[in-house]
């Protein structure tokens, strides 16, 4: 886990990733706080290889709650900035996860691509083609933003129920023109914004895209249909598949150490492209297992790290790892 990889132009320096995990603490802007200063700045000293913002709007109407961050303003940069800054001095790589909440959005502006709403929510605006090419576009403006601020790696987020995924998955996705019906397009959302996306980021950093590989539900999306998207999107220029799951709709999950794993593991298998595995892992032993069977390329640890923001100094309790304020601080064995 100590190991560092080099994709594109950007060298991790081990594999140990914070995944995006909302923090629900920006302005009502969403501008950036002395929170996420603190939050991100905290995993940075305490080692993580690849820290990625959490989801970030690229529309306000897209934010998850009214204290998410956005991007959805040029007055945003500043701020994003600075926890670039912050995580980099500390040699973390920073990544950034930009995103539209879509049909589960926070507010009364709700939009998905069919009017089909989430249990208890209201029901969702279905996008025309036209709003649909407007909802890209911000999608361009958020990663030039993210581009400006500096940061290394550019995830999008096609999971957990979200716009992207609603046009993914058929259970979300009823629509009868070029954006509904078969896989090829459902896919065209996504493979739009890549393409949008990919005249603003820059060639030599890489692009990753978390997905939800499986919908756990009787006509929902599958690992197989995963594979199918992941093969397609490395053609297209992703680098960094991120795999989780479910979000979509209620279902029943059965939980478990690494449950996530297999998910990930299928995908670097048979599309050959760097994953992210995620899913209730807690310890190194956990981890090692993981990146040593080839199952994963990195392994995320979400609430593992709001729990103790120095886990990886901890799994290595040497000078060479440890920021020198904290040297006295080693463990003596």
């Amino acid at each position: 886990m100590f190991t560092s990889f080099e994709l594109k132009n950007v060298i991790f320096p081990n594999r140990i990733v914070m995944p995006p995990m909302c923090m629900y603490s920006a302005t009502e802007d969403g501008y950036v706080t002395d929170w996420h200063r603190v939050h991100y700045g905290t995993r940075a000293v305490g080692g993580v290889g690849l820290i990625i913002v959490e989801a970030t709007a690229v529309e306000k109407r897209g934010r998850l709650s009214n204290n998410c961050l956005g991007i959805w303003d040029d007055g945003h940069v500043q701020g994003l900035s600075e926890l670039v800054r912050l995580g980099k001095e500390h040699g973390s790589v920073m990544g950034i996860q930009i995103a539209h909440g879509g049909r589960k959005a926070w507010g009364d502006e709700l939009v998905a691509p069919s009017s089909i709403p989430f249990p208890e929510m209201g029901t969702p605006h279905a996008l025309t083609a036209a709003e649909i090419k407007s909802v890209i576009e911000n999608w361009r403006q958020g990663a030039r933003r993210a581009r400006e601020a500096g940061f290394d790696v550019l995830q999008l987020h096609g999971a957990h129920g979200y716009l992207i995924h609603e046009f993914l998955s058929p259970l979300s996705n009823r629509r009868t023109d070029e954006y509904g019906g078969s896989l090829e397009n459902r896919m065209r959302f996504l493979l739009e914004i890549i393409e949008a996306v990919k005249k603003e980021w820059p060639a030599d950093k890489p692009l990753s895209v978390r997905l939800s590989a499986e919908d756990y539900l009787e006509g929902g999306l599958t690992i197989k249909d995963t594979v199918q998207i992941c093969r397609v999107l490395k053609e297209h220029g992703a680098d960094l598949m991120d795999i989780s799951s479910g979000g979509l709709l209620p279902a029943s999950i059965k939980l478990g150490p690494g449950y996530q794993v297999p998910l990930a593991e299928a995908v670097k298998k048979e599309v050959g492209i760097p994953t992210i595995a995620v899913g209730l892992i807690t310890k190194p032993e956990q981890v090692q297992e993981i990146l040593l069977n080839g199952r994963a390329d990195f392994v995320a640890l979400g609430r593992e790290l709001l729990r103790n923001p120095y886990w990886v100094l901890a799994a290595k309790p040497d000078r060479e790892l440890w920021p020198w304020q904290y040297h006295r601080g080693i463990p003596a064995n």
